[in-house]
């Protein structure tokens, strides 16, 4: 042999090993000489609360039986109905996505959001007096969740707002989500101004009204909504920050019913025209469609399966299927994408919205593959979007075989996050986001990707782990 190898067999072999030392001590009984090296796999969390997970007997049992409630979950359109109907909020309640929060903690774009719905409900005159109502705890705050709720971004629900009401055939379970305002300066984004709250009301005066009657009308064929998100994943959406495919399916089936209502043609024409203008239309469907799922697979005792990844602006809060409803929380991330305009990264704010639950659920980031696209929108390349969905599995409990991915095979969509898996392995999930601006008022500003805090891995470790060693007493 010739070349710079030439010599590569020419000496005795030298061996490096890393890891274990088992391997190390077989070679050396044989009289090889190796050098160790002190390395282990990157892990979150304390190694003695990851060794009683492991060693659990309850676990895959209790794994199973959440994956399979999960996937078994479906999602039917029932209804649209003002949220103090359906979710019985007292008149100064304000509900907001995330984990819990305070007047005094809220970021800017929900403090925004918080401002917002206090004019649209009429509570205060001008933003000033909002602001001086909120200080003073004169509205009460409480998380989405609490209430079956799931909202993008600030996520705010005040009493007056109209909500789709959505049920699980399977499983009995209801959910609920706001109608979806479209993109740049709304309400979710922390905006206020007088467009904003005028869009609020129109919304509340006719899209609302005309929606209810519409899918009343469809009683009897009710809107397969896990069909709908199941078909977008194979015509190029990824059910998070595209949802292109998905809108345009829900105008199909909701616009004979639609053009049916006993209303003025001017009003009929202004809601197809906002939900044939508004692409994220069918996110405010699509979560809380995630939300059903997940929520099937509450309480589990021994499960280590996510149930929530949510953000409020300030932290990041998580929830897993064998602590129920506990909030596992940390310092939310500033996502990392591409900016509308002038924007850049010191506008952007910290991570905010239920709409994690998507990846909760095995789509949006975890379904990149199947939405090549969306990279345009958020960063990255297309072998980055591919690479994201195949490292998720490594971190998941299932495949879905409803959520399939034509480039791969139709292979289903990693779900079920694993706590012992991100613990394992160091990798977080990988959700792609909105970005709202810093200051209050300001709106979207950009789009791009993030990834929780490890805090709220190592946090749901600890508790699950004490969780085993109480099961096992």
């Amino acid at each position: 042999m010739t070349g710079p190898l030439g010599g590569l067999l020419a000496a005795p072999p030298q061996v490096v090993a890393a890891g274990v030392g088992v391997f190390s001590d077989a070679l050396r009984t044989q009289g090889v000489s190796v050098t160790d090296v002190e390395w282990r796999p990157p892990t979150l969390g304390d190694a003695d609360d990851l060794t009683v997970l492991a060693l659990d007997p309850r676990r895959a049992t209790a794994n199973r039986t959440a994956v399979e409630r999960v996937l078994a979950a479906g999602s039917v359109l029932t209804d649209v109905l003002p949220a103090r109907e359906v979710l019985d909020l007292p008149e100064r309640t304000l509900l907001h996505s995330g984990p819990p929060l305070s007047w005094e903690t809220a970021s800017g774009p929900m403090r925004g959001a918080f401002i917002g719905a206090c004019l649209f409900e009429g509570w205060a005159d001008d933003a000033a007096a909002a602001e001086r109502m909120l200080a003073a705890g004169e509205v009460a705050f409480d998380p989405c969740h609490h209430h079956r709720t799931v909202g993008p971004m600030a996520g705010v629900v005040s009493p007056s707002m109209w909500m789709w009401c959505l049920e699980d055939p399977v499983h009995g379970g209801r959910a609920f989500s706001s109608l979806n305002e479209g993109l740049g300066k709304v309400l979710r984004m922390g905006a206020y101004s007088a467009e904003v709250v005028d869009r609020l009301h129109w919304m509340t005066r006719t899209l609302g009204p005309v929606l209810q009657r519409a899918v009343r009308s469809r009683a009897e064929d009710p809107l397969d909504v896990k069909g709908v998100l199941a078909q977008m994943l194979q015509m190029g959406d990824e059910g998070h920050n595209r949802n292109r495919a998905g809108s345009l399916m829900t105008l199909r089936e909701l616009s004979p019913a639609i053009v049916e209502v006993d209303a003025p043609a001017s009003d009929i024409g202004a809601v197809l025209r906002f939900i044939g203008g508004n692409e994220h239309f069918f996110l405010n469907l699509g979560m809380p469609t995630a939300k059903l799922a997940m929520d099937a697979a509450r309480d589990v005792p021994g499960s280590t399966m996510v149930t929530v990844l949510a953000r409020n602006g300030t932290e990041f809060g998580i929830q897993t299927a064998g602590t129920g409803g506990r909030w596992f929380t940390g310092p939310a991330q500033t996502p990392v994408g591409l900016f509308l305009g002038d924007y850049g990264p010191d506008d952007a704010n910290p991570d905010i919205g239920d709409s994690a639950i998507m990846e909760t659920y095995g789509v949006g980031g975890f379904s990149m593959a199947a939405a090549p696209a969306i990279v345009r929108f958020v960063g990255g390349t297309v072998p980055d979007a591919l690479a994201t969905t195949e490292r998720m599995y490594q971190i998941t409990l299932a495949e879905n075989p409803a959520m399939a991915i034509p480039v791969l095979g139709f292979r289903g969509a990693p779900t079920g996050i694993d706590v012992v898996a991100v613990a394992r392995t160091g990798w977080l999930p990988q959700i792609n986001t909105g970005m709202a601006g810093r200051v209050a008022g300001t709106g979207q500003v950009g789009a791009g990707l993030v990834q929780p805090p490890p805090e709220c891995f190592t946090g749901a470790l600890a508790a699950l782990a004490a969780a085993a060693r109480a099961a096992a007493v």
